[in-house]
Formats: C-alpha cells, structure tokens, sequence
C-alpha cells in the first residue's frame, strides 16, 4: 500500500495522492509543500476541502515531540518522532537578516565518534528524501508563519550537520538536494554538505551538478588521534581525505571548510593547531572552531576561552581564515543528539 504522505513522493509524483484530480491541483499542492509550506493542510485555503481533508493527517512524515527555545528565541530545536519510532532532529538558529537550518540525515549514526552524543547510541537507519526535505519544509513555515526575532522570514541557510553522516546515505541525501535546489529553489551555493571524511562520496559529490558548499569534521591534524576521535578514518585516513577536499575544492571552485571541536586536553595543544593551520593553508580552507557541546555519555570537556584564543592565533599565523562559531542552544541540547538522548533518558527513568 502507497503511503499518502506527500513529501515521501516525489514532487513529480504528486498525482498519486489525488486521484484523478486536474493537474492544477496537484501543481497547487506542490505549490504549498515547497515554495509556501504550512503547518496544516486547512491552511492551503485553494484546495478543496475534500483534498485537504484526506491528506489532513499524513501532511508531515513526523509529528513533533519536543519543541525548545532558546537565546531569547533565536534558536529551536525540533525532536520529531516518524511513525516507527525514530527520532529526527533538526535545529533552526536566526541571526540578524538570515536564518540557517541544521537537519539530519539519518536517524543515529553508525560512525562511532566520540565526541558525539547521535553515534553514542549508535545507527537505527537512513532518513528518506522525504523526511530530510521535510525537515527544510517544516523550518520555513516556522519562519514564514511565526517568525525568529530579527532573523530572515524565510531560510537563508541549511546545514546537513544534523544526525547522522550525510555521504553514508548518498542516494537519499542526493535526492534530498535535488528537490531543495531544483524544486524548493534553494542557491546551491547557501546548502552546506558536512562529512567526517566519506571519501568516495566526498568523490560523487564533486561530479553533481550543484556547487553545493562542503565542511569536513577534521578534529585532529594526525592520523593518530583523529582515528581515536573518528573511527572512519582508519578506513580513509587524513591524506587520503585531504585528496579528495583538493579534488571537490578544484571542480566546484567552492571554498571547503573544515570544522573543528575545541575538546579540553584532547585536541587543542599547539601541535594540534600548526598541523590544522598546515592543512588549512594547503587546501585553502575555511576554519570553523566551536566549543564541545558536552554529551551524556562522554567525560570530555570545552576547551577554555584562553586555549582557544590561543588555538586561534596559532591557525591564524599559517595565513587561514578562523571563525569561532557560537554555542547556541547549549540548554536546550541543541548539538546534535542531544535531545534524543535526553529524551530516551526520560523515557528510561519514567
């Protein structure tokens, strides 16, 4: 049996759902899933009640569970509950004149990171099209029908650093990306595909037609400690992934960027920061340091403000553009997995 939720079809394929009705409906209903995305079918106020009644109940392919705020509003986070159980996290952060939505791409992780609560509790499966372009959908009705303050009314940016490793769901998150450049009309130029090193989908990547921006999860300039940190990297260690950077950096002509969490007495020594200056400068990279959001399962740390002012001035001696990146939602378990873990831990103890 089809299902009848209509971001789990493609936007092409929206006849199914209707039965027969004129092509104009189904263009309606495309029209408001996503380019004017609602909350609830009764507000897409041209169709007849008869389409929007049927569709009523099977609009999101996950309902809400818990809804946060917090930075006085300028950030939400989202625990959405699909109908088998599994949780999807997405968190919507507003900045003055923009708004940028993290969403995931698969519900758990089987990457192991340490630093991370989503691989803590370890990979349940891929999120479909659907459920990621949903995520992208349900954070511009949020914008265009309640708002953040001072933030753009609609989504300036998306990010798939939410749960899960996007480029271990290549097809899905491929499809994802077509629907949010060429349907939704999204620039590709303001989508974000963040890797900890797939270094054959790093590779595919480069060869899409979108010049979609690339962040790599470095957190380690040597092969030692980031294969402690990064499991993966055993399988593609850092050359092999700056390689592949170089090529993505060389076809897009779009500037990589390479993310870094700041863990106390873990990776924020001077070697630490002259071996990321080293393979900033080569690739020409972007730097992207924030502050470990603490995690349930793990005793790691934030570095302190001096280490990373410090961290910073040693990157920067290497000629590379440093950004110090906000903790934002740190108590409403705005990192990613944070809020499913604290949600499992509820359910436990209840």
């Amino acid at each position: 049996m089809k299902t009848r939720v209509p971001y789990l079809h493609t936007p092409e394929a929206l006849a199914d759902l209707l039965d027969g009705e004129p092509a104009y409906r189904v263009e309606q209903l495309r029209e408001w899933l996503y380019h004017h995305p609602v909350f609830e079918t009764e507000s897409m106020v041209n169709l007849p009640r008869s389409i929007r009644q049927r569709l009523s109940d099977s609009l999101w392919p996950f309902h809400v569970e818990i809804e946060r705020s917090a930075d006085g509003g300028r950030t939400r986070k989202w625990l959405f509950r699909a109908p088998d159980g599994v949780a999807i996290e997405a968190v919507l952060m507003g900045y003055p004149g923009r708004a940028t939505l993290c969403v995931s791409s698969q519900a758990g992780c089987a990457l192991g990171c340490t630093f991370c609560a989503t691989g803590q509790f370890g990979f349940e499966r891929h999120l479909q099209p659907g459920e990621i372009v949903a995520q992208v959908a349900y954070g511009q009705a949020f914008l265009r029908l309640i708002g953040m303050p001072g933030a753009s009314d609609h989504l300036t940016n998306v990010v798939l650093m939410g749960m899960g490793e996007p480029l271990a769901n290549y097809d899905r998150v491929r499809e994802a990306l077509r629907r949010i450049i060429e349907v939704m009309g999204m620039s590709a130029r303001s989508v974000t595909v963040s890797t900890v090193g797939v270094v054959p989908g790093i590779k595919r990547l480069a060869d899409e037609p979108w010049p979609v921006n690339l962040a790599i999860s470095l957190h380690a300039s040597d092969d030692h400690l980031r294969s402690k940190l990064i499991p993966l990297n055993k399988r593609y260690p850092l050359a092999e992934v700056e390689a592949a950077a170089r090529e993505y950096f060389e076809k897009k002509r779009r500037r990589i960027s390479l993310e870094w969490t700041m863990i106390a007495s873990v990776n924020d020594d001077p070697g630490q920061a002259n071996g990321l200056g080293e393979i900033a400068r080569r690739l020409r990279a972007h730097v992207n340091l924030i502050a470990l959001n603490p995690t349930p399962l793990s005793p790691d740390r934030p570095s302190d403000q001096a280490t990373i002012k410090e961290f910073v001035r040693l990157v920067r001696a290497h000629g590379v553009a440093v950004t110090v990146r906000d903790t934002r939602g740190r108590t409403i378990d705005a990192a990613c997995g944070q809020l499913r873990a604290r949600a499992s831990r509820l359910a436990i103890s209840d």
